[in-house]
């Protein structure tokens, strides 16, 4: 039993050594191909024959070229629904005391309310009045703008408005109305069919 530890421990070390020998080759017994290093200091990794080879030319990689959106890793906005509410505006009091509303969509077709908000009247605004209405908004920029002011002393026969744009609600007596709401009423179509 002594005489056979030797021979198996040199069988071993030989199974060993072509064991190694052979990890260096690829498919075949031929010697793997190591790619160069792309830069000094990196190092390439060995083929070990499993998998497949990159082809040339091709990378993995992700495209790096122009993209639809921003590249400054930013998120880029949607576009605009057109179907969406641009501005409601709701008008009430005067001498009759009726409420009118008028609602607008982005896309510029527009619809009137009546006090029980069934709709009375239908329309679009052309592309130059639309544009008015989108720069009388910037102006009148709704968001900055206290949520509700009357005029003082109060005028009872007068009208009150409510602005209504993204989320943000402005409630205002005529006598109130800042030079940027005025634009925007001017903008808009009629409150009753009769103006």
């Amino acid at each position: 039993m002594r005489r056979r530890a030797p021979r198996v421990a040199g069988a071993v070390a030989a199974a060993l050594l072509g064991g190694a020998v052979l990890a260096g080759c690829g498919p075949g017994g031929a010697p793997a191909r190591t790619a160069a290093p792309s830069s000094p200091g990196s190092t390439a990794t060995p083929s070990t024959g499993t998998g497949t080879a990159p082809t040339p030319g091709v990378s993995s990689a992700r495209p790096t070229g122009p993209t639809d959106g921003p590249t400054d890793g930013a998120t880029a906005s949607p576009p605009p629904d057109s179907s969406a509410t641009l501005i409601r505006v709701s008008r009430s009091g005067g001498y009759a005391g009726a409420t009118h509303t008028l609602v607008v969509r982005g896309d510029g077709s527009w619809t009137r309310l009546d006090r029980e908000a069934r709709p009375e009247g239908t329309g679009r605004l052309d592309a130059a009045s639309l544009e008015s209405l989108r720069g009388a908004l910037r102006g009148a920029d709704l968001a900055h703008l206290p949520r509700v002011a009357t005029g003082d002393p109060k005028v009872f026969d007068a009208f009150g408005y409510v602005f209504a744009q993204d989320g943000v609600e402005v409630t205002r007596d005529e006598p109130a109305l800042t030079p940027g709401l005025r634009a925007v009423l001017e903008s808009l179509p009629a409150f009753t069919p009769d103006r």
